[in-house]
């Protein structure tokens, strides 16, 4: 192939991986009656383009009761075999397998976008699912579920069976480009690869030109710092955090202690009967805490409650599946430290809890100093307005940034637990054939926090269909909460407060969104001139698809590139008297005449900042103002990172960019 005319470079074909009832209410869009607030729209006329695992297209929430027929722009096919399972809502449905045969291994029947896994059901219908009466999952979470922009349109592009290939994935990107979509939803990804190398990251720049916006999930492999996939610039990535909803599950001791914990299996069992309790890795088998397949063999756990570990890439659920195998009568799961206060609700196969680290010392403290200890579950079942809500999930990936640490990533977070939203009936959930009428599901992962702001951005784009995926972003990064509902600061998984390498510029507030005031915005030329201070003009031209020239560019230094959050880094060898300056430039879509004061929220120890001007008048729409930020270390200080945010205030309008500064040496 090089040998052939218009050869660039060949990428390997690498594997990536697959990473509601109650979240548009979390999330301020219905009223407490469950009615969408008009104010905000419900998505018109865009068209979101979902990569993932297939659909299931006789869903109640793909029904297109009320929709309109999609915009003229659109060109998408249907690889179902017959029209009837495309429609208004569903407009679109194709299959990707650059590498097979075209037909299903196991059937040699041909492939189609149906889905046989569940995620990209789920996550289809948290973008964009229509109104649904009566979800609900083992009869928790019951209620009316929704997609955040119910009125927008879907187009499922199958890319992933077995495996999430690079191929597929490009080619799914590119149809969703020549297709007419207007939002990219995609919950994959892999590891941090430079954008030349990231197939993902070069298929996602071309949408970006063609002014599609992108949103994607940061991965689930938190909360170590430098985890995050889908690094890029042009790409919003987005953290998971959790809601105030509990599916509560109450464990009590025989010494009268009692630890909240989370399971959607609500058995009916009686709190006077206590069950014996003993600890998994009580075993001689290795690691025998983590409850893998077979690891109870041998070790006598029937008629009891057996205290399980998470963790050791041992699924949640199965950990309970081996359980129940084993004779177990129920499981309570407990975090290692690393997770600390984060649990999940899943849909075990038999009386379960989830419960804390904290929570977790206490009871195998219980386990090894009382004589015969016992234990019993309590189920609540939905329990609402909890606290604190959000705070970070310990498993969404931190930044920063390894590819371009200029850029302040993850980008956003959202509602990303416990997520209740449509399910394959033939895929389960565990005990599904206990439901009557359409299939949901509980599923938790930053995978479903990227569609939450796919269908916010689509909300947005129906406003304004004139603003660039750049202005969209901004307007979601610049309005979002640093506060959770009781005022205090996010907090992350250990209840400490959430860094910006968790939080990103904070939780997405939708209402604030819809009317910003102020947006950065970027042109598909910056790009390449940011690109161009990374890369050499052939890796350029590789992410491009077209011959680059970098000494034609203007280039753009990482921290010069107009984005809503600034990220600077000190060498060792830096004046410490001398700043480092940041220039961002703000386009009024807001009202006028306005003027718009800075106010900076910074640490008492670690740096300086300055901005001048010390206003910005706007008089007229589009109007545009630059200013320049001033960033030095300050005197004595060991700080290693040091974060804060600059805020743009008007008597209307607060304009928020999360300032990160690290110094090295």
């Amino acid at each position: 192939m090089s040998a052939l005319p218009g050869f660039v470079a060949a990428l390997p074909d690498r594997v990536f991986k697959l990473h509601t009832t109650h979240t548009p209410r979390f999330l301020g869009l219905d009223s407490l009656q469950g009615t969408r607030n008009t104010s905000y729209g419900f998505g018109d006329g865009v068209i979101i383009g979902v990569l993932d695992s297939g659909i299931t297209p006789d869903h109640p929430s793909f029904s297109d009761a009320g929709m309109p027929p999609p915009p003229a722009k659109w060109k998408g096919t249907c690889d179902f075999n017959g029209r009837s399972k495309w429609n208004n809502k569903l407009i679109g449905a194709r299959v990707f397998d650059t590498a097979g045969n075209g037909t299903a291994s196991s059937t040699g029947a041909p492939l189609s976008p149906i889905d046989d896994d569940g995620h990209g059901t789920h996550t289809s219908s948290t973008a964009a699912g229509a109104v649904v009466p009566g979800a609900q999952v083992l009869g928790q979470g019951r209620g009316t579920a929704s997609g955040i922009a119910p009125r927008a349109h879907v187009a499922m592009y199958k890319v992933c069976g077995e495996d999430c290939t690079s191929a597929d994935i490009l080619a799914g990107i590119d149809a969703a480009v020549a297709d007419g979509c207007d939002v990219i939803s995609m919950s994959l990804g892999g590891p941090s690869l430079p954008f030349h190398e990231d197939s993902i990251a070069i298929g996602t720049f071309a949408a970006a030109e063609k002014g599609l916006f992108i949103s994607m999930s940061a991965g689930n492999s938190g909360p170590n710092y430098t985890t995050l996939s889908n690094e890029a610039p042009w790409m919003l990535t987005v953290g998971a955090s959790t809601m105030d909803r509990l599916i509560s599950s109450r464990v009590h001791l025989g010494n009268g202690l009692t630890f909240d914990g989370e399971s959607v299996y609500q058995a009916n069992t009686s709190a006077a009967v206590l069950y014996p309790l003993v600890y998994a890795g009580a075993s001689s088998t290795p690691d025998a805490q983590f409850c893998g397949n077979g690891s109870l063999d041998g070790f006598d756990v029937k008629g009891k409650i057996v205290l399980c570990e998470r963790g050791n890439d041992v699924g949640r659920i199965d950990k309970g599946v081996e359980v129940l195998r084993a004779g177990g009568a129920g499981m309570i799961l407990t975090n290692q430290f690393i997770d600390g206060f984060s649990t999940i609700a899943d849909v075990h196969v038999l009386p379960a809890s989830h419960v804390s680290h904290d929570a977790g010392v206490a009871i195998l403290n219980y386990i090894k100093t009382a004589a015969s200890p016992m234990a019993q579950f309590t189920f609540r079942g939905t329990v609402l307005g909890t606290s604190p809500a959000p705070a970070m999930t310990s498993f969404s990936s931190r930044g920063p940034s390894t590819q371009n640490p200029g850029i302040l990533k993850p980008d956003i977070t959202g509602p990303g637990v416990s997520v209740l939203a449509a399910w394959p009936f033939q895929v389960g959930p565990p005990s599904a054939s206990k439901q009557n009428g359409p299939t949901f599901n509980f599923e938790s992962g930053t995978s479903m926090s990227a569609p939450h702001l796919s269908g916010i951005a689509a909300l947005i784009k129906s406003k304004y269909p004139e603003w660039s995926p750049a202005a969209i972003k901004s307007a979601i990064m610049t309005t979002a909460d640093t506060t959770d509902r009781s005022g205090k600061p996010i907090l992350n998984e250990q209840h400490k407060a959430a860094d910006l390498f968790a939080v990103g510029a904070g939780h997405v507030n939708p209402d604030k969104a819809m009317n910003p005031g102020l947006v950065y915005d970027i042109a598909p030329v910056d790009y390449i001139g940011f690109l161009c201070g990374l890369y050499t003009d052939k890796q350029v031209s590789l992410i491009a698809r077209k011959a680059v020239d970098c000494s034609a560019v203007k280039v753009i230094p990482e921290r010069l590139l107009n984005y809503p959050s600034i990220s600077v880094a000190f060498p060792a060898s830096w004046n410490s008297t001398t700043p480092m300056l940041v220039e961002r430039t703000l386009t009024n879509v807001g009202e006028v005449p306005a003027v718009y004061y800075p106010q900076f929220d910074l640490p008492k120890n670690g740096m300086n900042v300055s901005v001048e001007p010390a206003s910005l008048r706007f008089n007229s729409m589009n109007q545009m103002k630059t200013y320049t930020v001033s960033v030095w270390p300050r005197m004595g200080s060991s700080s290693v990172v040091v974060q804060g945010a600059l805020r743009w205030v008007s008597d209307k309008h607060t304009v928020r960019s999360p300032i990160s500064a690290t110094f090295e040496g």
